[in-house]
C-alpha cells in the first residue's frame, strides 16, 4: 500500500529571528496544513532548509514534527544526506521516533555514479524497515537516478517503495515508469508537473506550493486520482503562474515569503539564502491575489 496518495507538502521551518526554530509556529503551520487537506507532511526537506541545521537540530525538528501530527497524516522525515553514515543514523532516528517513512535525496556534491547509489540506497535500506522514498533532484545535487537504477532499487528492496521526481524530465520519467511495471510509487517533485507526472502513473506530489496552497493542490491531486484529468489540468494552468512566481528565486526564499503574506510568522532564512528581492516579492505578492490566497 502507497505510504500516501494525493498532495504531500514540503513543509518550511519557520525561524526566529536569532535563528532557532520557532516551534509554537511550526505547530500552527502543521495543524493549518491538515486542516486545509494536507494528505502528507514531508518535513526537514530542501524546504525546510535542513541543509543548514546541524543533525541534533535536524532531528528535533522532526521528532517535534511527528509528536504535534499525531497520526493524523503521514509523517515522511527528510533523513537524506551526502554521506552514507549520515542517512543511516538519521533514518534510522527518525524510524525510532515514529515517522511513517523516510525520503532520502541523493548524494549531493561528492556525487555518486550508478553503482554507488545502489549501495548508498541499500546501506540505508538493510538499516531500517519503514519505507524510503528516493528523491531525484540532480538540478540541485548534481547526481541523477537513472531509470533502470531506480526500478533495480525498488526490485532489491522490499522497502524502498518510491520516488520524488524532480528531474523535469519526462522522457525518463516514462521510461522509469514503463520498466517498472508497477513496482515504484511515483510522485512529482514539481508543482508545474503534477498532472503530467501523474498521467505516467503518479500518485500525488510532493509540493512547496501546499505550503500556501494545501487544498488547491489536494484538489489538482485528487481529480488525476479519480480519473478527470480535464479537471485537473484546468486547476495545474489555474496554478502555473503562481508556481512560477514561488520558484523565481531559489526554494524556499519564495515560499517563506508567501507564508507571511498568508499571516505565517516564517521568520528570516538560514545563510547562505537570503531574502526575497523587493521586485519578485511584489511580483509574488500578485500571483498570490490573482489565485485568491490574499487580498
Amino acid at each position: 500500500m502507497a505510504i500516501f496518495k494525493g498532495a504531500a507538502v514540503a513543509i518550511a521551518t519557520p525561524f526566529n529571528n536569532d535563528g532557532s526554530v520557532n516551534y509554537d509556529e511550526f505547530g500552527r503551520l502543521i495543524d493549518f496544513q491538515i486542516d486545509n487537506g494536507t494528505d502528507a507532511i514531508v518535513v526537514c526537506g530542501t524546504t525546510g532548509e535542513a541543509a543548514t541545521m546541524s543533525e541534533e537540530e535536524h532531528m528535533e525538528v522532526v521528532k517535534y514534527c511527528i509528536d504535534k501530527v499525531k497520526k493524523r497524516v503521514p509523517v515522511i522525515a527528510g533523513t537524506g544526506s551526502n554521506c552514507t553514515e549520515t542517512a543511516v543514523k538519521l533514518s534510522k532516528l527518525a524510524e525510532e521516533y515514529g515517522a511513517d517513512a523516510v525520503l532520502n535525496v541523493t548524494p549531493y556534491y561528492n556525487k555518486a555514479t550508478q553503482g554507488g547509489l545502489i549501495q548508498h540506497f541499500g546501506e540505508v535500506a538493510r538499516a531500517i524497515d519503514i519505507p524510503i522514498i528516493l528523491y531525484n533532484v540532480p538540478s540541485r545535487t548534481g547526481c541523477n537516478i537513472m531509470p533502470e537504477t531506480a526500478v533495480r532499487l525498488c526490485r532489491e528492496y522490499d522497502n524502498i517503495v518510491g520516488i520524488k521526481d524532480a528531474t523535469g524530465i519526462i522522457a525518463q520519467t516514462s521510461r522509469m515508469m514503463q520498466l517498472a511495471e508497477g513496482c515504484i510509487d511515483l510522485y512529482s517533485g514539481n508543482d508545474d508537473e503534477i498532472v503530467p507526472i501523474m498521467s505516467l502513473g503518479g500518485l500525488g506530489v510532493i509540493s512547496v506550493l501546499s505550503n500556501v496552497a494545501p487544498r488547491q493542490t489536494h484538489d489538482i491531486c485528487a481529480r488525476c486520482l479519480e480519473g478527470d484529468f480535464a479537471a485537473a489540468r484546468e486547476l495545474q494552468f489555474k496554478a502555473i503562474p503562481l508556481v512560477k512566481a514561488l520558484f523565481s528565486e531559489v526554494n524556499p526564499i519564495p515560499v517563506k515569503s508567501a507564508l507571511k503574506m498568508i499571516g505565517f510568522e516564517a521568520g528570516p532564512l538560514r545563510l547562505p539564502l537570503t531574502e526575497m528581492e523587493e521586485k519578485n516579492r511584489e511580483i509574488l505578492r500578485e500571483e498570490m491575489k490573482n489565485y485568491g490566497l490574499i487580498k
